[in-house]
């Protein structure tokens, strides 16, 4: 597996990413992951949506809890037509008993438990920690990467607005 000259950190501690290194104007990679059911979900389940993709390293962080409910916030505003998707390698039992406790319905929460999927297609597996990094992609309708933010300090939440602002104009 390819590891990435990009470097995060956590708490100032340098941490490598693992995977493909993805451009925003190219096609959007194929993942699997597994839903809070157990079931299989791929990204072409949301073909013709604008995707809002976000990798935490696990909900039951704060910055990832904080992350979480201010994307299901903001879906609350979208159109239907856009779904925001929150991955990370939390077990789906613990992913639907914390979208439970914190009432999150707006955001779909997926896991990367398996195969790590997702993390090694978009380059945000942390090969220290087997965890994904912080980040947030957009994805348009036609399958198109059009926004790509890494956070370079996994303690830091990403720039909500940016990632919004991608958003505009491809819901139509």
């Amino acid at each position: 597996m390819e590891e990435q000259k990009r470097i995060v950190t956590m708490k100032g501690n340098p941490l490598t990413l693992m995977g493909n290194e993805v451009k925003v104007g190219q096609p959007a990679l194929e993942f699997e992951l597994i839903a809070n059911d157990m079931s299989s979900v791929k990204l072409s389940s949301f073909k013709g949506k604008v995707c809002i993709i976000c990798s935490v390293p696990s909900l039951d962080t704060s910055v990832c809890d904080t992350e979480t409910r201010r994307f299901n916030e903001e879906a609350g505003k979208l159109g239907s037509d856009v779904v925001v998707l929150t991955i990370s390698m939390d077990l789906p039992f613990a992913q639907k008993r914390w979208c439970g406790a914190s009432g999150v319905k707006n955001v779909q929460t997926l896991s990367d438990y398996r195969e790590a999927s997702f993390g090694k297609a978009y380059g945000v597996l942390i090969k220290e920690l087997r965890l994904l990094a912080r980040a947030v992609f957009v994805v348009d309708k036609d399958g198109i990467i059009r926004y790509i933010q890494i956070v370079n300090e996994l303690t830091n939440e990403p720039d909500y607005g940016a990632a919004l602002e991608a958003v505009k104009g491809l819901e139509k």
